[in-house]
């Protein structure tokens, strides 16, 4: 049974109003928790919330259309993710194996470099360094390798962008999931690793479910704005190799966060893959639900639903000109 538009938008204000009710009555009952802070967070909460519900009802058919095609061309995403994948290993004799190889080798040369050379440098005490570091490593390698293959998604498949009949919008979901493949084997070289350090697989674990959709669902929003500007503006690939290697830096994969005053952490925690890479290691070994930082997840999901609403308008206003330029 179809909403309609008017159905739709009424439907997304409820959740809007049922999110800000939860915000206005949550309590943080932590012993440092400051009052008016917590009544910052709040108000600047429920305002971006708002924010959200015009926006959304000004663009509801750009929006739900997006969504829309994904969902009706499901099979042949996953059709042609798989494809993508095999694709990018053919004529080489360890295939697929190469793609494992490489991250198993750059967590091995950061282990040796910061553990074993500089004598634990950045070692934390919730966790043995290895562990630490291959849990922040493993949704970064995934979010810089999907990023880069989302953005160029519409320029490799340029063919099919010519096509009058074809749905272009699913090519960079197309390249995400074919990411998806080494992100899963990944995670299961962190579960073994935290298994050597007696940290084994608990109910916490379920979690890592949940922060990967976290991850998909970002990587695919930030794409669908930088695979559309990639198409007119190509330096936009070398900027953003340049702002991912800042980022593997401002993101505390090889640092802990805790090292810094906390007016700078909460800073630092308006990169919203700090909330992923906090969860990954939180479900690892440090026993903590994603819901018990509250304002970190509320954060996280406002910014990827306003980031991807601004893609899909970005996307749909320049999809009619793709073909002529590429």
């Amino acid at each position: 049974m179809k909403l309609g538009k008017k159905g739709g938008i009424a439907v997304f204000t409820l959740l809007g109003l049922i999110a800000a009710i939860v915000i206005i009555l949550h309590q943080n009952l932590g012993p440092a928790a400051d009052p008016r802070e917590e009544l910052i967070k709040k108000v600047l909460s429920c305002l971006i919330i708002a924010g959200a519900c015009i926006g959304f009802a000004c663009f509801y058919d750009k929006v739900t259309g997006l969504a829309g095609e994904l969902f009706q061309s499901r099979h042949l995403i996953w059709k042609l993710a798989k494809n993508d994948f095999k694709k990018r290993y053919a004529g080489s004799y360890l295939g697929a194996v190469w793609a494992m190889i490489q991250p198993v080798v750059t967590v091995a040369l950061y282990y040796i470099v910061f553990e074993l050379i500089m004598n634990g440098a950045s070692r934390t005490e919730e966790a043995p360094f290895v562990l630490f570091l291959t849990a922040g490593l493993v949704p970064w390698f995934f979010f810089s390798e999907a990023l880069n293959a989302g953005t160029n998604a519409l320029r490799e498949y340029d063919y099919l962008v010519k096509k009058v009949v074809f749905k272009i919008s699913i090519l960079p979901i197309i390249k995400i999931i074919a990411a998806t493949f080494i992100h899963v084997f990944f995670v299961g070289v962190l579960l073994v690793i935290a298994a050597m350090y007696h940290h084994y697989p608990s109910v916490y674990c379920l979690q890592l479910f949940y922060y990967s959709a976290c991850l998909f669902l970002l990587v695919l929003a930030v794409c669908y704005t930088t695979c559309s500007i990639v198409v007119f503006f190509k330096d936009l690939s070398q900027i953003i190799s340049i702002l991912l290697q800042i980022g593997m830096w401002a993101t505390p994969i090889l640092w802990d966060l805790n090292m810094l005053p906390e007016k700078w952490q909460k800073i630092m925690k308006l990169n919203p893959l700090v909330y992923i890479v906090n969860g990954y290691r939180s479900s690892v070994y440090g026993h903590e639900w994603f819901f018990q930082d509250f304002f970190s997840t509320v954060y996280f999901w406002m910014f990827t639903v306003v980031v991807f609403g601004i893609g899909t308008i970005i996307f749909k206003r320049l999809k009619v000109h793709f073909a002529d330029v590429l």
